[in-house]
Order: structure tokens, then C-alpha cells, then sequence
């Protein structure tokens, strides 16, 4: 989940890893970024906190993370020299890469929720990205 009070602008991004009865929240802030920074960044730290090869289910508000991956157009810019369908460079290369090189380590299913409704989670980590945005 991310959070950006205008778009550049402070952002935050919160996520939970649960397994079993664990839980484990994180987040962070940037002064000066974009939500789409953001909504990879909360998958990315949330990713690199697996010690070994998991099976793992990511659950995200955020069209353009699942999207990429359920809908493939991370695979084709990666096979494409990470070159959007329209030959132009794809916004936010370095943390894309990171991002797809976890997801080759570990299984990863995308689910799309809907956010700011519900779902306790996604409030849970919209509150935790709006909480770091405030110690900035």
C-alpha cells in the first residue's frame, strides 16, 4: 500500500507479511517521490524480507504492480530490453528489475484488492504508509 500527498510529493508505503499467526509489519517515506514508486517499494521491501524460497501470495491496491505481472508486461519489457510496447524506457527501471528478480526466486501470485474499502489489511498498511509520511 502506498500513500502520496500530491504526485511528486512525500510519500509512504506500508505492507504485512503474516504466515501462520505471525505478523510483521514495515514501512517508510520518501520527501520526494511518486505513488508509483511507492506502490513497488512496499512490494519490493516486503519481498526481500524472505530468507528462502516461499510461496507467496500479494495482496496490493495498486492496477499497475498486479497488472504487470498478472497481465505481463513486466516479461515483455524485460524481453524488450525493458522498453514499454511503445519503444519508450520503463519509468522506474532499477526497482522493476529488483522487484522481477524476486519474484523469480520465489512464487508469487498477484491479487488485486480493492483499496480504501474494507479490507483490513490494505487499511492497515494505508495507515502505516500515512504514519511514516508523518515522522519524515
Amino acid at each position: 500500500m502506498e500513500r502520496v500527498l500530491g504526485n511528486p510529493g512525500p510519500g509512504g508505503w506500508g505492507a504485512i507479511l503474516m504466515y501462520g499467526e505471525t505478523k510483521k509489519e514495515i514501512s517508510g517515506a520518501n520527501k520526494e517521490t511518486t505513488n508509483n514508486i511507492m506502490e513497488i517499494t512496499a512490494v519490493l521491501e516486503a519481498l526481500k524480507l524472505l530468507k528462502e524460497e516461499c510461496k507467496v501470495e500479494v495482496y496490493s491496491d495498486s492496477a499497475y504492480v498486479v497488472n504487470a505481472f498478472n497481465q505481463g508486461w513486466i516479461y515483455n519489457w524485460q524481453k524488450n530490453n525493458w522498453k514499454t510496447a511503445s519503444k519508450d524506457p520503463v519509468k522506474n527501471r532499477e526497482l522493476w528489475e529488483q522487484l522481477y528478480s524476486l519474484t523469480t526466486k520465489h512464487k508469487v501470485k498477484f491479487i488485486k484488492v480493492k483499496g480504501h474499502s474494507d479490507n483490513e489489511f490494505n487499511n492497515r498498511c494505508d495507515f502505516l504508509a500515512t504514519s511514516a509520511i508523518k515522522e519524515l
